[in-house]
């Protein structure tokens, strides 16, 4: 176990979390906030914040997917005792580790976006984004009300980082069936 300097947490993206130890060889039972398990293998480390705020970084050397998580093999932990330490702990990805395609975004860089109607009128700000099987759907919440939108191209036409806005074009019903 590398033993590291914390970094800044602007630095890092947190894409999974330690649920137990799985067998007794030191694999990992891993809950996945990345789209992929190539995101785990891409990076050429991972970084480790136990329970207790110690940060230490491994090379993970195979993940698999199993049932609704991902089973995860990292360098140096050979034994379930050894696996044990890093129950609870947050997995975390130095940010220039991540690739994206053309067109894809972060999630922490939609969170806090204006979701804008192609009129201009401001339906609020993403403040969550939920998976489902499908599309994504935007949270997004202007005082007390809240609104939900399928992140797909037929609705969303338009984000903006620089900006700071999402465009979008409701289909048909779409804000009626959203109104509480």
């Amino acid at each position: 176990m590398n033993n590291i300097k914390p970094a800044s947490s602007a630095d890092l993206f947190l894409v999974g979390k330690v649920a137990r130890p799985h067998g007794l060889k030191g694999m990992l039972r891993v809950k996945s906030f990345a789209e992929s398990e190539a995101a785990f293998l891409e990076a050429e480390t991972v970084l480790f914040k136990t329970v207790s705020g110690e940060i230490s970084e491994h090379r993970v050397t195979s993940v698999t997917p199993h049932k609704n998580i991902l089973l995860m093999t990292l360098e140096e932990i050979n034994t379930l005792e050894e696996a044990e330490a890093y129950r609870g702990a947050e997995i975390l990805i130095p940010k220039g580790a991540l690739k994206r395609e053309a067109g894809a975004f972060f999630w922490h860089e939609l969170l806090g976006l204006e979701v804008l109607l192609e009129t201009g009128e401001s339906l609020g700000t993403v403040s969550q984004i939920l998976t489902t099987g499908s599309n994504d759907i935007y949270v997004v919440k202007k005082g007390k009300n809240e609104v939900y939108i399928p992140a797909i191209h037929e609705v969303v036409k338009e984000i903006d980082l620089e900006k700071g806005t999402i465009i979008i074009s409701p289909m048909e019903g779409l804000l009626d069936l959203n109104a509480v």
